[in-house]
């Protein structure tokens, strides 16, 4: 591995960058970065993914590539938090998200959860996780953090936040805690908006700062910064992400944190629409941030090595901040980056699927009421449900892959009806009109509260005197929204890996032993 001193201004600047391309082979545009601009890191999404054995030799390439041009290894870096933020194929082993796994009530579930993640991601070659986030969801409109918090408690997230850091850690994958100094309490999403939490330090100091603490306290290796402004704290209008304040006096000098800093993604609009990316790149590493995330475009990528040298030939940025930036990079790359050939056997086993089925039927919680049973061939049974999207993105793109209704009513062998997202009173009516033939319908709401349609159908339903179980697959504070009697069961995730753990406790095999986490 190269040294400090034996490198370039570009190659250290490179070393600073974490950057994306759009396919699942490495683009000539990301080869062109890593040759001549020398960027050291990478950071994968669902796009560059097809299949455990696609990832394994894509990781292995960008990893000869990284050491041909830049004479060390990169940080291989993911969003793998569990449950709604996955990015490993089906192939592999997808762990519950954060809300569901704390639902539980058993933090061994978050440390197994970080466990199993990390040994996968490391069979791959993947070196570094941008998760657990430590936010603490304290308010239920949130739509960007919501069911990807651990709850909306100190004690909660806290807890298994830290279980999940440490498996992580001991399964040897560095791990970036998010969102510094706390995302949890906006009602904006940052990838499309510019949020603003109006808080004292002080008041940061008795919630949002305290899971934080306690994990610098832990042996934290990485945090992320959030594009939040905090305008009683940073005066300048900035956002945390470019706030020296925030990033340097309180982070790194207040609390005393001594490991890696790292950006959220500049390319979002709360950075890109108000600042420019190449600007923030640049406003980041003067706040202080060690390891810059520019993660879809190459071309901006330049754009910002080319701003940040003449930063530094113009005295307006010292290269001994980069430096030190660079020396604690190397130390974390000497740490966790070490090339190994893929492991596949490890990747989806079937230790870590059984494992991850158990967990998973232990994180679904009945909210209210008692789980009324359902039986295979039942012709008074209905399930229905809408197609899941992108709820918290600019895109909001259908997935059309899989389906709660046709899912679990194929599996039971009864009927079902799927449902537009937001369905309109001329479904609803539809839907109603035949509601007389059947005395149970189990409905998988997701995000109720922006698709009014979905509430107005469980309303009407529970009116007509049918059963309802009401089963929410993302924010649980929806059953929050429905009056009446019902069955209110908090699932947390849209994904087929959750109706499987589903089945068991609608069909009385399996009791429910979850608890909820949050106040709804």
């Amino acid at each position: 591995m190269k040294t400090i001193e034996q490198m370039t201004l570009r190659e250290k600047i490179g070393q600073m960058i974490v950057t994306g391309f759009p396919s699942t082979e490495i683009s000539q545009e990301m080869q062109e970065v890593i040759q001549h601009y020398k960027v050291g890191n990478v950071i994968l999404f669902s796009h560059n993914i097809e299949n455990k054995f696609q990832l394994g030799n894509l990781v292995s390439e960008l990893q000869q590539s990284f050491t041909k041009h830049t004479g060390i290894a990169g940080f291989i870096t993911i969003d793998q938090e569990g449950g709604r933020v996955t990015r490993m194929p089906k192939d592999a082993t997808n762990v519950a998200g954060a809300m569901a796994i704390a639902s539980s009530g058993r933090p061994e579930n978050a440390y197994a959860a970080g466990r199993i993640t990390a040994r996968e991601l490391k069979a791959l070659g993947i070196n570094f996780n941008l998760a657990p986030v430590m936010d603490i969801n304290n308010n239920p409109l949130n739509p960007v953090i919501n069911v990807r918090s651990y709850g909306d408690s100190v004690e909660i997230v806290q807890e298994y936040g830290i279980a999940m850091m440490k498996g992580l850690i001991d399964g040897g994958v560095m791990s970036s805690l998010k969102h510094f100094p706390g995302h949890g309490d906006t009602n904006v999403d940052s990838h499309i908006g510019l949020p603003t939490i109006d808080k004292s330090l002080e008041e940061l100091e008795q919630l949002e700062l305290l899971p934080f603490v306690s994990a610098i306290e832990q042996g934290a290796h990485a945090i992320m910064s959030a594009h939040i402004l905090f305008p009683q704290i940073e005066k300048s209008g900035l956002p945390g992400t470019m706030s020296y304040t925030i990033i340097t006096e309180i982070l790194k000098e207040k609390l005393g944190y001594k490991g890696l800093v790292v950006s959220d993604c500049l390319e979002m609009d709360a950075i890109k629409r108000y600042y420019g990316t190449a600007q923030g790149a640049l406003g980041a590493i003067k706040a202080g941030i060690d390891l810059i995330f520019i993660s879809h475009s190459t071309g901006i990528v330049k754009d910002a090595v080319h701003l940040i040298e003449e930063a530094v030939v113009a005295g307006d940025l010292e290269e001994a901040v980069i430096d030190a930036a660079v020396s604690k990079i190397l130390a974390y790359k000497a740490q966790y980056c070490e090339v190994e050939v893929p492991n596949y056997n490890i990747v989806g086993c079937e230790v870590h699927r059984r494992a991850n089925e158990l967990m998973r039927t232990e994180t679904i919680c009945v909210v209210k009421g008692e789980i009324e049973q359902v039986h295979a061939r039942d012709e008074q049974l209905l399930f229905i449900g809408s197609y899941s999207y992108r709820s918290d993105m600019a895109s909001s793109s259908v997935n059309k892959n899989e389906n709660f209704a046709q899912y679990l009513g194929e599996h039971f062998k009864a009927a079902y009806e799927i449902m537009d997202i937001d369905p309109s009173a001329e479904q609803i009516e539809a839907i109603m009109s035949n509601i007389n033939r059947y005395n149970h319908a189990v409905i998988g709401l997701f995000n109720g509260r922006e698709n009014k349609g979905q509430l107005e159908l469980v309303k009407r339903m529970i009116a007509s005197g049918c059963k309802v179980t009401a089963i929410t697959l993302g924010r649980p504070y929806d059953l929050s929204l429905i009056e009446g009697q019902f069955t209110g069961i908090a699932a947390f995730e849209y994904s087929i890996n959750t109706f499987r753990s589903l089945i068991p406790l609608l069909n009385g095999e399996q009791l429910p032993a979850a608890q909820i986490t949050i106040q709804l």
